[in-house]
């Protein structure tokens, strides 16, 4: 990737807001591991390990993550009663089953998203 000098790089990363009690949050987070996301203290200091400057960033509080979240439910919702026959249907209908309790169990209280802005030292 090439930056012209004193060019911005936005990047979006996922962060353990609190660590994982157990390998089931670990996994229902899109991990395989706890390792796979570091703590906010530990990917800040991972981007100034690797020689950036964080300039200013950007964090999804509960309501907007809650909202980014949830907006995907209903249009699952209103796939599956226009297509009940279809071969995805099973595979749909059981992510819709899923997906609310893992995310309230699961995502919301232990993993953060932010938007960092980063400039090369």
């Amino acid at each position: 990737m090439e930056l012209r000098p004193g060019g911005t790089v936005l990047v979006g990363e996922p962060f353990w807001r609190v660590d994982p009690p157990d390998q089931e949050t670990v996994e229902d987070c899109s991990a395989t591991s706890r390792d796979d996301y570091a703590d906010l203290p530990g990917l800040v200091g991972l981007f100034g390990r690797h020689g950036w400057d964080v300039i200013e960033m950007v964090l999804a509080d509960e309501d907007s993550r809650d909202r980014y979240v949830a907006a995907q439910w209903a249009p699952t919702r209103t796939w599956l009663d226009a297509h009940p026959g279809d071969e995805l249907a099973g595979a749909m209908r059981a992510e819709l089953d899923e997906a609310p309790l893992r995310y309230v169990r699961h995502l919301r209280p232990h993993l953060g998203w932010g938007v960092f802005a980063l400039r090369r030292r």
